[in-house]
């Protein structure tokens, strides 16, 4: 049998667990030119490909892993390209975690898994050393600071794919009832986005190197009751197998972000997680997700009235829009409980009611609405207005939660059509003493979108849109779905002594089973904040109810969740772009707009031509010019119809409301958020890179800050050794052969 080789931190040290170390990733395959050290025994001479790559792609990575109490076992199966038609050989490596118990690892070669043998750490560290220095290739440096897993591979045939099993075993880190399990896949992602040829000091980028599809199974089983499963990084899918046990899976073949996975443990009516960043000096990031328990039982439901408001104008007829909204509308019809009431209202050049008022949801009532929903058609122009006011008056006063979800696909054409004046009678025709949460739901590009937006916003809901390519009939559905029982309504959230500002979504109003709120905001306190209580308040119908949470900490300084930071940037830029679109720019909004969106790699209209604008790409080393001209970049934010204006208005909504730092085209609100990393910018860390004549610029660089600065060559023994001394700085080196970079204080400039 063919033996290979591993070496890894020292085996014995890595059985015994310990605290979790998060500083591990995705495996890298680095093509091995034999002088850098001796090739293993004679073997037929290997023609070596030009240029040789500087890492082989990654076709695939399937990720298994189960979570028993706070020990997870992960399997990964990874699976290289060799694009080549030479015979290869591989330095493999992967950073694991500090204290983690490597289970097995093997390598398959003509459908046979072979298993390897032991080396030193020492070696492993030397041969990734001397490849760093001759390759001359930063992107390694993302490895620096970790315990490497390193394995020689041979052979690598041509034209083929090279499969590797490693499955490894840790303790994930719990606090404040909260587990964090985390699979770096995004580490050595410079490795394969920028390979380049050098001749004679000349380097020509070749195409990027493609990352395949990834694919996830995390199966969770916990001592007390699961919540608040929540991922910042993916879209998952989770499937709960009773309180204490869940499946949580993922596939994506464009998003190689870090995957990030929480979730709490709590056997509380109400269950809370808490998660916290703060760097040393500045202000602290949370996120507080809160949820009930999965089995509420009915009578702890509260009834709600609801309207339903079709627009059944003549425009409705296109593209099938109207048979999609009757089986959309049919669906609310269903999910309705026995307890509720409602009405469905009609609209084209008048309006037409179902009931003169609300009729119970029972077997009867739901027959009626069926009935009502499958004579509909589509006729005439648009009353907004009218309809609108009709709707509101078939509320009275009660306890229960009012929801009113409006219809349409079209500016208005038939009565009142100017958009102040409907926001105006609206306002006056809604009765004070009810609370009345509107949703309007926009069909295609036609609608007025900041009417919508102002409808949602200004009556406790939030506007959301169906464009040309989205199932309606789907993405309605689902919002029928989610606001079908309510748990708890006119809920406030009592933060204790903790100083917090700049909190989002600014009004948290009910909350429904099945549904987490998710509260993100920045807190100023001077020191840690130890044992703090916090407090839900709210309604189950008539009956006023409150959930306390003990023992939560805010600290001075805490470096785990660095998405955090741009999390609350984007609720912060969602809702000022509102702000904007509502009452018009002016230089303070647009300022903070393109300062937020330059720190964090936040596509706003006044910083979105980054992704796509190579312009400033031999702009001068000065960040300040940089923002310069961002800011005379024109916008256009006040838009009410159109293509643009939904997109603006759902990416705003987004924003404010449903936001995640990773894109999936499979999601509702599918618009990009966030600046691809791209030949222009970067985001490494919580910091955000330009590139000004080749050389890697924070962002946070201030020409006038006056900084210390150490300067140090790309590749020397001071690099390195600075590097060993602040591993920290690896991530953000790995950009290039010049970065500049602030941390704690002071400038570190790389130089070649």
């Amino acid at each position: 049998m063919r033996k290979f080789y591993i070496s890894f931190t020292a085996l014995l040290a890595l059985i015994a667990f310990g605290s979790l170390s998060q500083t591990f990733g995705q495996g890298v395959i680095v093509p091995i030119v034999c002088d850098v050290r001796p090739c293993r025994p004679p073997r037929p001479p290997i023609p070596r490909p030009i240029p040789l790559p500087n890492v082989l792609p990654v076709k695939s990575i399937k990720l298994d892993t189960k979570i028993e109490g706070q020990v997870a076992t992960t399997h990964v199966e990874q699976v290289f390209r060799n694009d080549t038609p030479y015979t290869l050989e591989g330095t493999y490596f992967f950073p694991i975690p500090e204290t983690a118990s490597i289970v097995e690892f093997s390598i398959w070669e003509n459908g046979k898994k072979l298993v390897g043998e032991v080396r030193t750490r020492e070696e492993a560290r030397r041969i990734y050393d001397e490849i760093v220095r001759r390759q001359r290739d930063p992107g390694l440096l993302e490895y620096a600071g970790k315990d490497l897993f390193q394995a020689s591979i041979f052979p690598i045939p041509g034209n083929s794919d090279k499969k590797l099993e490693l499955t490894y075993s840790q303790v994930l880190k719990a606090e404040s009832g909260t587990v964090a399990y985390k699979y770096p896949l995004g580490t050595g992602r410079n490795l394969w986005r920028q390979p380049w040829i050098e001749n004679e000091g000349v380097r020509t980028a070749l195409p990027p190197q493609k990352f395949g599809s990834v694919s996830g199974r995390v199966e969770i089983v916990g001592k007390q009751a699961l919540r608040n499963i929540y991922s910042p990084s993916h879209k998952i899918d989770v499937s709960n197998k009773g309180e204490r046990n869940a499946i949580v899976s993922f596939e994506t073949t464009d998003n190689d972000s870090d995957l990030q996975l929480f979730y709490g443990l709590s056997n509380d009516d109400f269950g809370m997680t808490l998660l916290t960043h703060r760097e040393p000096g500045k202000d602290g990031y949370f996120l507080l997700l809160m949820s009930p328990r999965d089995d509420v039982s009915e009578r702890e439901l509260v009834n709600k009235d609801i309207v339903f408001v079709l627009d059944t104008s003549g425009s409705m007829a296109d593209e099938g829009k109207m048979e999609k909204a009757r089986n959309a509308l049919l669906f609310g019809v269903r999910t309705l409980r026995d307890g509720d009431r409602f009405n469905i209202i009609n609209f084209a050049g008048e309006e037409h009611l179902m009931e003169r008022g609300l009729i119970a949801a029972d077997a009867s009532g739901k027959r009626k609405g069926e009935e009502f929903v499958n004579n509909l058609r589509p006729t005439g122009g648009t009353n907004i207005n009218d309809s609108l006011i009709a709707s509101l008056k078939q509320f009275a006063r009660s306890d229960r939660p009012k929801m009113l979800v409006f219809m349409t696909d079209g500016n208005p054409t038939v009565g009142v059509t100017d958009a102040e004046k409907i926001v105006a009678n609206l306002k006056t025709a809604k009765n004070r003493d009810i609370d009345v949460r509107i949703f309007p739901f926009g069909f295609g590009y036609d609608v007025n979108t900041a009417l919508l937006d102002r409808i949602g916003t200004e009556n406790s809901g939030i506007s959301d849109y169906v464009q040309p390519k989205e199932d309606l009939e789907v993405k309605v559905s689902n919002f029928f779905a989610r606001v079908s029982s309510p748990v708890l309504s006119d809920i406030e959230l009592d933060l204790g002594g903790l100083q917090a500002d700049f909190v989002y979504p600014r009004k948290i109003t009910d909350l429904f089973k099945g549904m987490q709120i998710a509260m993100i905001g920045r807190y100023k306190n001077a020191s840690d904040l130890q044992n703090i209580t916090i407090a839900l308040n709210g309604k189950t119908g008539k009956e006023a109810r409150s959930f306390s949470f003990s023992g939560l900490d805010f600290p001075e300084r805490e470096n785990d969740n660095e998405f955090l930071p741009r999390l609350w940037a984007s609720r912060r830029v969602g809702w000022l772009i509102e702000e904007i679109r509502r009452n018009g720019e002016t230089k303070e909004l647009r300022d903070e707009v393109t300062d937020l969106g330059t720190r964090y790699g936040i596509v706003t209209p006044y910083t979105s031509y980054l992704a796509t604008d190579g312009s400033l790409a031999n702009a001068p080393r000065d960040s300040e010019r940089q923002i310069s001209l961002m800011r005379s970049a024109p916008a256009k934010v006040r838009a009410d119809s159109g293509a643009g204006a939904v997109q603006m208005s759902v990416q705003q909504n987004a924003m404010k409301e449903n936001y995640s730092i990773a894109e999936d085209k499979k999601k509702d609100r599918n618009e990009r958020i966030l600046v691809d990393n791209s030949s222009i910018n970067q985001f490494v860390g919580t910091k955000n890179f330009f590139n000004q004549s080749n050389v890697w610029v924070d962002s946070d660089l201030r020409n006038e800050s006056k900084l210390p600065e150490t300067v140090v060559k790309f590749g020397s023994d001071e690099y390195f050794a600075l590097v060993a001394r602040e591993p920290e700085l690896g991530q953000y080196f790995s950009l290039g052969e010049e970065v500049v970079v602030v941390l704690k204080g002071r400038v570190y400039r790389v130089t070649k």
